[in-house]
């Protein structure tokens, strides 16, 4: 720093490298620094955008990859499963339809307590089956003969038509008829004979089925129906009479 005396006074001098800069060169430069660069600020719009499109994309792509995966496989009409439900649905009707006359007209409480128990229980599994039908969007009904779902199956229809275990006619209309105990023997006669050609037909679609619904359905009818047969024989027993 330098020092000089001029008319009696002191004067100081600054140092050119050290002088203020001047304020309106300050203040262009200030501005210079808050006004963002046209060219900087194009290719920042430029990056978003981007950004912006490829995660739109990515939306798109994840919600159809979440549709595709998420649709569930379904059995169509002409599948073992569909033919089954359709053939169980009909099956079970009868079972329903004597589990009720027993319920109603037997002669012992533990009869008509299992006729009960059997009616109530198909029509709940009818009701699941049909759902499931309708689930799938397949008809309730199919063009196909009963039993045709199952290997080899229409060889065991009984000759005028009906699925194996189901009563004729004319057994129903015995059924009904009947009075007194002996409306507990033909009902557990008939009960028998039924659910063990249910139990046939479930356990066939575990073997060829793997749909996780019909599946956990069918080992429910084999379980529930199998329990049913023994104590359906120990009531004939108790009775007096024995299954056909």
């Amino acid at each position: 720093m330098a020092m000089t005396s001029e008319s009696g006074n002191q004067n100081l001098v600054m140092d050119p490298d050290h002088a203020d800069p001047d304020p309106v060169e300050a203040d262009l430069d200030a501005r210079a620094a808050a006004s963002p660069d046209p060219s900087s600020a194009t290719s920042r719009r430029r990056s978003l955008l981007t950004a912006l499109a490829a995660s739109l994309l990515a939306l798109i792509i994840g919600f159809g990859v979440g549709v595709l995966v998420g649709r569930p496989d379904y059995p169509d009409a002409d599948s073992p499963e569909a033919g089954f439900l359709r053939d169980m649905s009909v099956h079970h009707g009868q079972a329903v339809t004597m589990g009720m006359t027993a319920y109603q007209r037997a002669a012992t409480q533990e009869v008509r307590q299992v006729g009960y128990d059997i009616a109530t229980t198909q029509q709940a599994q009818i009701g699941i089956m049909r759902a499931w039908l309708d689930t799938w969007e397949v008809p309730l009904t199919g063009d196909e003969p009963a039993m045709s779902w199952m290997p080899e199956g229409m060889n065991e229809l009984l000759p005028d038509g009906r699925m194996p275990g189901m009563a004729s006619n004319e057994e129903l209309a015995e059924l009904s008829a009947a009075e007194g105990t002996d409306v507990d023997i033909l009902f557990c006669q008939l009960m028998i004979t039924h659910h063990i050609a249910g139990v046939h037909m479930a356990q066939e679609i575990l073997r060829i089925s793997d749909q996780p619904d019909v599946i956990w359905l069918a080992e429910q009818i084999v379980s529930g129906q199998q329990s049913e047969i023994d104590l359906l024989t120990r009531l004939l027993n108790g009775l007096g009479a024995s299954p056909r």
